[in-house]
């Protein structure tokens, strides 16, 4: 049976139930309805009468007014006559009232009135009795006529209930089921249900697509396979280290020189957890850590390999794809690339070493320039003319100029080489301040710009490279007169602040635009378009050594209003 024929005819069948039982409560309401009005209406009425005719009686039917109410109530019974031999005592109560009309003292009519009156009411008492139990009667049999069509209702019902809902859902489980079968390619998968109803029809075409995709999968198993031999040959043909994991992390496929610096023999890998792998073998370990553990940043890993110590970056590449029909990522697995980067690392060696040796034997000539010049200076040598002596300071800046850009180169080259010793000293934090404006003075002075300092009492002591952090502020003081406009402030202030100490140096020049601000801490940035000279390579090395100390450096900037770089720093734990 189709299950569309089913669904018409349990809903019908359940229909027709309920409407047969409400026609049937209806039948049996409407006749208790009538029953019930018809002992209200006439037996109930005519009783009414008659009581109060007897209650006219005793109120003494001499008076006029007694007696028309008398008549009243004797012509309304007169027009409700119902039941058989109401009508001959009714008769009698109306002749033996027109006698008493005429004698109104016969004791002997009034006794028979009220004879006749309460035949009249015994009448419809007998009457309400009977038509009661008629009415009982029919309540009865609506109770067993209502009462076997609802369980017969519910019956019927509950029945469907336990079988429609099945008879729909199971086959759509198992249809559910074989269709999760095919979409993991188990193409092999049937649905046996031989019933001819629409899930039938459903089942055998489902069993037809299945057939077909298992046969569309062999036809094409050979083709996969020489695609895959194709992909594993051009892996292995990679001259950089891959290691390919699935979602469970097994190994899935690992190059040659993958399994070369590894130590590995790809055959003994293939299928088996990485875990397992990293307990003995330390560079794979090192590899999955970042499946184990928080990244952080990563440096180079040094590996020896081709008889050397190489340096490779690692990078791990998610694989994840969005099955047809779905709308979420699924996670596939991992890849693990690492690329051969020894050649930079070594041409970054020999540029370190390049700059250093370059920056140390220049540093001598020019500080042996700028001693010249401070000789020619000295009226004790001989006396200058005007212009010789512009010559001179022109020389003397340059030279200041070309030594700053050589400490600059120098102190980059220890950095990266990581050579740069810090000497850290209890020193007082406006003393450092105080040598970094004295620096300035002179710069400062030539720009009519005034240097303020606001230093509080009683700071406590800092355990800092004293050279090197002087060197910080002074550069930033130095950064804030270039960058001001003629005849400003820079103001440098000192607060404590808990366990640190913020220095501040304040410029009111042009600024820095927004989208600069995240760079001017890179080496070898400078603003472009700026016409100030440098090298870029203060503010990174400040950033460089200030972290080196525990401390950090920030800047804010208004575009056209100013500059704000603020330096914190530890105290020592001895104040």
């Amino acid at each position: 049976m189709r299950i569309q024929t089913k669904l018409v005819l349990g809903l019908g069948a359940l229909f027709a139930l309920v409407a047969f039982l409400a026609i049937l409560s209806g039948i049996y309401i409407n006749r208790l309805s009538a029953d019930t009005k018809n002992i209200l209406v006439a037996n109930y009425n005519s009783v009414s009468y008659s009581r109060e005719m007897l209650l006219a009686l005793d109120e003494g039917i001499q008076q006029p007014k007694i007696r028309q109410k008398f008549e009243a109530q004797l012509k309304r019974q007169r027009e409700n006559i119902t039941e058989p031999n109401e009508l001959e005592a009714t008769e009698r109560v109306n002749a033996d009232f027109e006698r008493l009309k005429n004698a109104p003292a016969d004791t002997l009519m009034i006794r028979q009135i009220r004879k006749d009156l309460a035949d009249i009411m015994l009448l419809n008492m007998q009457a309400i009795q009977r038509k009661s139990t008629i009415a009982g009667k029919t309540a009865d049999k609506a109770i067993v006529w209502i009462a076997v069509s609802g369980t017969l209702c519910f019956i019927i019902a509950f029945t469907l209930l336990l079988n429609l809902p099945a008879a729909i859902s199971n086959p759509i489980k198992t249809l559910t089921s074989s269709i999760r079968s095919i979409t993991s390619k188990n193409y092999s998968q049937r649905i046996y249900y031989n019933k001819p109803d629409e899930f039938g029809d459903m089942a055998r075409a489902f069993n037809t697509m299945a057939q077909k995709l298992e046969e569309y999968n062999n036809s094409n198993l050979a083709r996969l396979m020489s695609e895959k031999q194709r992909i594993e040959t051009l892996i292995n043909n990679i001259h950089e280290p891959v290691i390919g994991l699935d979602e469970t992390k097994k190994i899935i496929f690992i190059n040659e020189e993958a399994a070369r610096i590894t130590n590995t023999i790809a055959a003994d890998v293939l299928g088996k957890p990485v875990q397992d792998l990293a307990v003995s073998n330390d560079l794979v370990r090192m590899l999955i850590r970042d499946f184990f553990e928080p990244v952080t940043a990563h440096e180079p890993l040094k590996i020896y390999a081709d008889n050397r110590e190489s340096y490779f970056d690692k990078a791990i590449i998610p694989i994840s794809i969005v099955p047809t029909g779905e709308k979420e990522a699924q996670h596939l697995g991992d890849v693990i690339f690492l690329k051969n980067i020894t050649l930079f690392k070594e041409l970054d060696y020999a540029k370190t070493n390049f700059i250093a040796t370059v920056s140390h034997e220049l540093k001598t000539p020019i500080s042996s320039i700028k001693m010249s010049a401070q000789l020619l200076e000295n009226d004790r040598i001989g006396h200058l003319n005007p212009e010789q002596k512009e010559l001179v300071a022109g020389i003397q800046e340059d030279a200041a100029r070309l030594l700053k850009i050589t400490s600059e180169l120098l102190n980059v080259t220890q950095l990266e080489s990581g050579k740069l010793q810090l000497q850290p000293v209890l020193c007082q934090p406006e003393e450092l301040i105080s040598k970094a404006v004295q620096i300035n003075e002179t710069a400062a002075a030539s720009r009519n710009i005034h240097i303020q300092v606001q230093v509080p009492k009683a700071l406590p002591f800092l355990n800092v490279d004293a050279d090197k952090t002087s060197w910080i502020f002074s550069n930033l003081i130095s950064n804030a007169i270039r960058y001001s406009h003629e005849n400003s402030s820079v103001i440098v202030t000192i607060s404590a602040s808990g366990a640190v100490i913020q220095f501040t140096v304040k410029d009111y020049g042009q600024g820095i635009a927004p989208f600069y601000l995240k760079k001017i801490f890179d080496r070898y940035f400078r603003i472009p378009g700026s016409k100030k000279e440098g090298t870029g390579l203060g503010l990174s090395i400040s950033k460089e050594l200030i972290e080196a100390q525990g401390g950090t450096i920030e800047v804010r900037s208004e575009f056209g209003a100013g500059t704000e770089f603020t330096v914190t720093l530890p105290v020592a734990e001895n104040n």
